[in-house]
């Protein structure tokens, strides 16, 4: 879990406004606000690619309930990022794995790619400049996607925006 450069190992920088940038792997062309001390940038997409597979990888052989488990242990993976967009779908699927886990009615395999269709969403950085961390907002995707819950559906919105509300107080409270 490091906070590099993906390229040369640098510290990563985040700058005061966004710029265009050209990813490193890919070579597409993105507005950013982070790059490293030499200027190497790398997309969300690539940049969190290998991670959402051993994301992936992990929840489909877990048998554990627990979701501070299987989430620690989706993070020992040297493709998980400590400040990466792979949070984004990894507290999701780490919950979704533990409710399947313990019982709860849902196709884990569906759920599993759902959540990284809706985490691959959530753009990396969000957390410091939309002053909503990503992976509160997956803890949300998580009782959207067991619920069924849609934009109309009151009851289910409703609860996916308090677990949402909970982790952002939970995380806001320690400071990240």
């Amino acid at each position: 879990m490091n906070n590099e450069c993906l390229i040369c190992g640098k510290p990563l920088m985040y700058l005061p406004e966004s710029q265009e940038m050209e990813c490193h792997f890919c070579h597409r062309k993105f507005k950013s606000n982070a790059a490293c001390e030499d200027g190497h940038y790398v997309c969300d997409e690539c940049h969190a690619k290998q991670g959402y597979e051993a994301i992936r990888t992990y929840a489909l052989s877990s048998k554990s309930q627990n979701p501070i488990e299987i989430a620690v242990g989706m993070m020992r993976s040297p493709y998980i990022h400590i400040h990466g967009n792979e949070h984004h779908v990894l507290v999701g699927a780490a919950l979704l794995t533990a409710y399947h886990n313990a019982g709860g009615e849902i196709d884990l395999e569906k759920a599993l790619t759902e959540m990284e269709k809706r985490g691959k969403q959530v753009p990396g950085g969000a957390c410091g400049f939309w002053g909503a961390c990503g992976a509160a907002i997956s803890s949300g995707m998580f009782i959207s996607i067991v619920t069924g819950s849609t934009p109309l559906k009151q009851k289910e919105w409703g609860l996916s925006n308090l677990m949402t509300s909970k982790s952002l107080c939970n995380i806001g409270e320690i400071g990240g």
